[in-house]
């Protein structure tokens, strides 16, 4: 396709046509950007099985994460992700299907958040509040992980 699009057309792209799994019916948008091989502005149908094949590379990643994570995680507290759930937060959160894709892989039960942005703000808020207290057990961590 080499059509260069701007961070903005991306985003849109993915909340209105991502999906982490086969849509019941395909959706298309057109997109305007650049040529790659010319430089000229040009107009490009994209479909939702497209957006999806592009994004499939990413969202396995983000899973084999999860994945290892829960790996990682001590048996009490994976007692209560297991009963209470994986709540997902953020732009990823809004992906279609996405909290269907990572229960099927996990076996756990997945939510999304009421508000999935504003969780990362409020949530950044906190952090930028308690920064000192954070910088020490983050810098921990490194050290026990042997980042350092």
């Amino acid at each position: 396709m080499n059509l260069a699009i701007g961070e903005t057309t991306a985003e849109q792209i993915k909340m209105e046509m991502g999906s982490a799994l086969p849509l019941m019916s395909e959706l298309s948008i057109d997109v305007r950007g650049r040529d790659l091989t010319d430089g000229l502005p040009r107009t490009v149908k994209l479909t939702s099985l497209q957006v999806e094949e592009a994004m499939k590379e990413s969202i396995l990643k983000i899973i084999d994460i999860v994945k290892v994570t829960l790996e990682k995680t001590p048996p009490e507290l994976s007692a209560d992700i297991m009963e209470k759930g994986i709540v997902l937060a953020g732009g990823g959160a809004l992906i279609k299907n996405f909290d269907k894709l990572l229960s099927m892989e996990t076996g756990m039960p997945v939510y999304i958040a009421e508000n999935p942005i504003e969780c990362v703000v409020r949530g950044t808020e906190k952090t930028l509040e308690d920064l000192e207290n954070l910088k020490s057990v983050l810098l921990n961590a490194r050290k026990k992980d042997n980042l350092f």
